[in-house]
């Protein structure tokens, strides 16, 4: 099997302050800076290493800069251990389709909004077509929206757009893959 999906990263941000929450000797609380630290990896999301789950451990504040662009913010440099969570091939997930098309189907997984599981990845299902599309296959095992789809991650891409995301392709070409049977349970956060 390959690497872990979570893992312990070091990074270091930039963090803008405003002035006033400075003391008269330019500090600040290092409460505040964990929470503004907080707010400003839910904005990025992700990055080469994986998807921000938690801040496990501040290791340091450096010294506040003035904003050349902004003087009423103070830039800081953080430094921090960062949980992060990255898919890798081969692994065995769970995702939510959420969408279906005659090429595919897209699942939801944890942070993931995009994992593709196209048609030639699915074998022995077909296409029907229909207001409610389905991938159905002989024995009438059904993939459709809102069914829980085990899969395996067959490859990964790290795409730096506005949405900051990895893109995963998924198959179900192997034992124990495809769609999981709920019983008792109408629904499932991923």
């Amino acid at each position: 099997m390959g690497p872990s999906m979570l893992s312990e990263v070091e990074k270091t941000l930039i963090l803008p302050i405003p002035v006033n929450n400075l003391d008269n000797d330019r500090k600040v609380l290092a409460s505040y800076i964990a929470n503004r630290l907080m707010k400003q990896l839910s904005f990025t999301k992700a990055c080469e290493d994986g998807y921000f789950l938690a801040v496990t451990k501040l290791i340091r504040i450096g010294r506040g800069e003035n904003n050349k662009f902004c003087p009423h913010f103070v830039n800081f440099p953080v430094s921090c251990y960062c949980r992060t969570f990255k898919p890798a091939d081969g692994e065995i997930m769970t995702g939510i389709v959420h969408k279906i098309n005659n090429m595919g189907v897209f699942l939801k997984s944890g942070p993931m909004n995009i994992v593709y599981l196209a048609a030639r990845f699915m074998p022995n299902y077909s296409y029907v077509p229909g207001e409610n599309p389905v991938y159905m296959r002989e024995d009438l095992s059904k993939i459709e929206i809102g069914v829980v789809v085990r899969y395996m991650v067959f490859a990964v891409r790290w795409i730096e757009d506005k949405w900051r995301e990895f893109r995963v392709l998924a198959t179900i070409d192997d034992d124990g893959l495809g769609p999981v049977a709920l019983n008792g349970l109408d629904e499932l956060d991923l």
